[in-house]
This record gives C-alpha cells, structure tokens and sequence, in this order.
C-alpha cells in the first residue's frame, strides 16, 4: 500500500518505535493519528506533523479503543491502516511469574491488539480494504531466560495476525506482523519486573540503551524500526524483522 495520504493509526505513539514510526509516516505524507496514554506527549507530537490527531487512549480498554475509532472516522472519513504498537514487557523466571501481573500485559500485548483489530475491521471492509501491522518481536522467534511471560504474549501476536490474514483476505484487508529485536528505547525501565540485563542491553521488541546512552551496532534506533514498518506496508508482505 501507498503511505502519502493515508490515514493512520499508531498506538503507542508518544515515545520509541511508535513516536519515531509517526514521525516518518507524517514525512511520507500520512495523516497519522497518535494513539497514548500520555496525552501531553501526543498532544506536543500532534502539533509538529501536518494533518495529525491525538486521542489520548489506554489500549486496555474498550472504551478507549472505541473512542479512538470514532474520532479517526469523525476527522477524516476512512482508516486505511492500524499500527498496533502499544506494548508492555514483564522480566522474570517463570516460577515466579505473578499471574495477576501477567493478566495486565496480557491485556495490553494481546486483548488490546486483538479489540483494535475487531475495531477496525468493520470500517476495513465497508471502504473496500485496508492493513494492519501488528508489532510483535523477535522474543517470539526464540528462547530467552527471564522473557517466558513477554515473549508468550507476542506468540499470540503472531497466530491473531497471521490467521487473521488469511481470514481478512477476501475482504482486501492485508495483515502483516513485523518483529523488531533489541531497540534503542525505553522499553526496559516500562517493564514489569528487573531486567537481568540492567544497566546493559535487554532482550525483546524494544530495549532500553546500554550504559553509554548509545546503541551498539547490534541494536538498532527506533528510525531505523520505522523505516522497516513503512517498507512493510508498501510491501503487504505477511512478516517482516530487523
């Protein structure tokens, strides 16, 4: 799909992947909608990128993700593509793994992609198409102490995706799931539990920077995740990664 003039959706757009995927999709000639919490972050975000709206919204809830469908089609009429971006990571064994905690970014990783997908999907198919790209993570390709929870949440990321594709086909509704690897953000000190990685690179979608505040060379910057989400969406390929 084409990116100039399209309208968007990113959530989890007030920092990292989603901030910097925001950025270059507005350059491209998008109109981004900014989907966060942090509705200071969004708001400021909002008012550098011509044609953009921030709906301050919480992908844990319903409401919120209804709210943020409504405003998208009040302001421009059409979604063309979802970026389902917001996540949380959650560190530990998984002996210890707190179920209650779990539930929590079960909800977000996964019960707030899968809504957004639901929410979406209608107005998809009454336009004649669209796309979503859920982010998931390398976590979910491979084996990592310490990630059992995180990584199991992107697992469920990818089955939603990838069978919702195949579901979505007729529709002209593409669905694709890209993985970044460790990423130069703030997705370590978000997490729940300590990272066994503290204070050097974290394993999973996003990480945090090593000590130096610079990435190394096997970590990559959130421009660089955004300009391999945009090659994603001009290509309509199934899966993509860093």
């Amino acid at each position: 799909m084409d990116i100039k003039d399209k309208v968007i959706i990113i959530t989890g757009a007030s920092q990292g992947i989603g901030e910097a995927t925001a950025k270059y999709l507005s350059a491209k000639g998008a109109k981004v909608v900014l989907a966060a919490r942090s509705a200071d972050s969004i708001e400021k975000l909002a008012k550098q990128l011509p044609d953009s709206l921030a709906v301050p919204s919480d992908m844990r809830k319903e409401e919120d993700i209804k709210n943020l469908v409504d405003q998208t089609l009040k302001k421009y009429g059409r979604i063309d593509i979802l970026i389902n971006n917001a996540g949380q990571g959650m560190y530990g064994p998984l002996e210890n793994i707190d179920v209650e905690k779990y539930k929590q970014i079960m909800e977000l990783n996964v019960y707030g992609v899968l809504r957004a997908m639901q929410a979406v999907i209608p107005q998809m198919r009454k336009q004649g198409g669209g796309q979503i790209i859920n982010i998931s993570s390398r976590v979910s390709k491979n084996y990592f102490p310490a990630l059992s929870a995180y990584a199991s949440t992107k697992y469920a990321v990818n089955a939603l995706s990838l069978t919702a594709r195949q579901e979505l086909e007729k529709d002209k509704i593409v669905v694709s799931v890209f993985h970044p690897k460790m990423t130069s953000s703030n997705f370590g000190k978000n997490s729940m539990g300590s990272s066994p990685w503290a204070g050097n690179r974290d394993s999973g979608g996003s990480t945090s920077s090593p000590p130096s505040g610079r990435p190394s060379p096997d970590v990559d910057t959130s421009e660089q995740v955004a300009e391999k989400i945009a090659e994603l969406i001009v290509s309509e390929e199934p899966e993509a990664s860093m």
